[in-house]
């Protein structure tokens, strides 16, 4: 069947591309790259023609509030407006486990305002939340850094591979809408600090890790379960060791 992945360049996208196309689905990266401008709806229509399912992985290039909210708002309205007229029997939306726990994080209410598009649109759906991803771990130390140590929330952490990410999407791609949402995580969970040190540790990087309970996560306040599923999950096959052994210096 014809598949469109929205957002089918980036870190995931590209990945859901290569294992849908690999199981003989024809499958369309829409992307800016290929003519497809979500925010202005230019070459949706055109990429979505045949399309029996949407996978829906696109993110903001900002994440300041306003600009984050406005991206999956307008991306959101116009990709399911486009979906409905191209006759889309399913759509798959990447979002993030805890999004609707912490409503103080801008770029987590973001995601609950497309939420709220995919399941008022009448289209049937799936949404896959999933944990951090590991690839941005590297990115979340350097944004928690204050006078030269790496200052973290303390409550856990349980991250997950891209490649397990992907798999999942491509699964839920292929299979029945579920019409509600489910968390997927990755097989190992500890303290957020203890994660990012043995990542840090990993590559080589000196810089001191400690926990405090005021730090903040991208603006939003974290206490021991914000990030991590309450209650059943899909986990990942790739365990942090695993990735890790995939990123230490040769």
């Amino acid at each position: 069947m014809k598949i469109v992945v929205i957002g089918g360049s980036g870190l995931i996208g590209s990945r859901t591309v290569t294992l849908l196309r690999q199981t003989g689905h024809e499958v369309f990266a829409a992307s800016p790259s290929t003519g497809v401008n979500m925010l202005t709806g230019e070459g949706l229509s055109e990429a979505l023609a045949g399309a029996e399912v949407v996978v829906d992985v696109a993110n903001s290039p900002s994440f300041e509030p306003q600009a984050v909210l406005t991206f999956f708002e307008t991306s959101g309205r116009n990709l399911l407006a486009a979906e409905r007229a191209a006759g889309v029997r399913h759509h798959v939306a990447l979002s993030i486990v805890g999004t609707d726990r912490m409503p103080d994080n801008g770029y987590f209410q973001a995601k609950v305002a497309q939420e709220k598009l995919v399941e008022g649109s009448g289209i049937p759906f799936s949404i896959v939340r999933a944990t951090q991803f590991m690839e941005f771990l590297g990115a979340i130390a350097d944004t928690s850094v204050v006078d030269g140590t790496v200052r973290l929330p303390d409550g856990l952490f349980q991250p997950i591979a891209a490649d397990d990410v992907a798999a999942i999407m491509a699964e839920t791609a292929t299979g029945a809408p579920r019409g509600k949402h489910f968390d997927i995580a990755g097989p190992d969970r500890a303290p957020f600090d203890r994660i990012i040190a043995r990542y840090l540790e990993a590559i080589g990087d000196g810089r001191r890790v400690v926990s405090e309970p005021q730090a903040r996560y991208f603006g939003g306040t974290v206490v021991e379960t914000s990030l991590v599923p309450l209650g059943e999950a899909r986990l990942g096959r790739i365990s942090l060791d695993d990735w890790l052994r995939g990123h230490r210096p040769t």
